[in-house]
């Protein structure tokens, strides 16, 4: 059904899809331990006020990143592909915008898929092979998932 925009039906859909609970999916691949720091720390932060998914890239990465709080979790190309599509919020290391990454484990339909996702996206700037982002802070990885913290509250106030 088409809402046209400014009646009062397009109002009260828009009002209504505000007031859902946020969703934040969280990409990590390879043993998952990036990603299960993050949803450990956005648990503390937010409880269950957001629905946090755990996308991997391989089965090890999605477990690891549920046994630390995910709400739900899926592994490989087609469940990134389709997930990021709908979520509000996309975290994860600065990689996974770049094909081939991660040893090969992120391929170029899931890179293309994440940076073509209309949602958000707040990204650690971590070291990668090759890459170097000028400007980036070198902290550890618990001050820039601080830092990160920090900005999702902003963006998305509970």
């Amino acid at each position: 059904m088409f809402l046209k925009k400014g009646s009062k039906r397009w109002l009260f859909y828009w009002t209504q899809m505000d007031k859902r609970r946020k969703t934040i999916a969280v990409i990590d691949g390879q043993g998952g331990g990036i990603g299960s720091v993050i949803i450990k720390r956005l648990r503390e932060a937010f409880s269950e006020k957001v629905e946090i998914i755990a996308l991997g890239t391989n089965a090890m990465a999605t477990g690891a990143m549920l046994k630390a709080g995910a709400n739900k979790g899926a592994s490989g190309e087609n469940a990134i592909v389709q997930t990021v599509r709908v979520v509000d919020l996309l975290i994860g290391p600065i990689n996974i915008l770049f094909a081939n990454s991660m040893m090969g484990e992120l391929t170029p339909k899931m890179s293309e898929a994440i940076a073509s996702s209309p949602a958000l996206k707040c990204l650690l700037p971590l070291r990668v092979p090759e890459v170097e982002i000028i400007g980036a802070p070198k902290e550890p990885l618990p001050h820039l998932v601080d830092q990160l913290v920090k900005r999702i509250e902003e963006v998305i106030p509970i």
